[in-house]
């Protein structure tokens, strides 16, 4: 009985830390997160990372007076890069093409001042 209590107290702790790991997914179709009370959406092509800005009902917002900068991490390659302001997101351009796998770690501040971190995998 005890063995079948614990068993059914760890699911039950486990479940909601599973469930923080999972993406969304965007309007645009690449996995979304909550950072800094909005959300962001990334979309990979090429070399470029482009993050959507986006709010609770999956409207974009201006991106104008956000910063922020991404780690990309790739084996024991990292590159950081700025984000640029782009219209409703924020762009930043890689030396070469994002590689499977990698490690997207981005800092945003948006113009109200929040702040938050965020990572999502390619």
């Amino acid at each position: 009985m005890k063995t079948i209590l614990l068993v059914a107290a760890a699911l039950l702790f486990a479940a909601p830390a599973m469930a923080q790991h999972a993406h969304q997914k965007g309007p645009n179709g690449g996995p979304m997160e909550d950072v800094a009370g909005v959300h962001l959406e990334m979309i990979v092509s090429g070399k470029t990372l482009t993050f959507h800005v986006i709010d609770e009902a999956s409207k974009p917002i201006p991106a104008t007076g956000f910063t922020g900068a991404v780690l990309l991490t790739s084996g024991s390659d990292r590159e950081t890069l700025p984000l640029v302001v782009s219209g409703t997101a924020l762009k930043a351009e890689t030396r070469g093409d994002v590689p499977k796998g990698a490690t997207v770690s981005v800092t945003l501040k948006t113009a109200e001042g929040k702040s938050g971190q965020v990572k999502f995998k390619n």
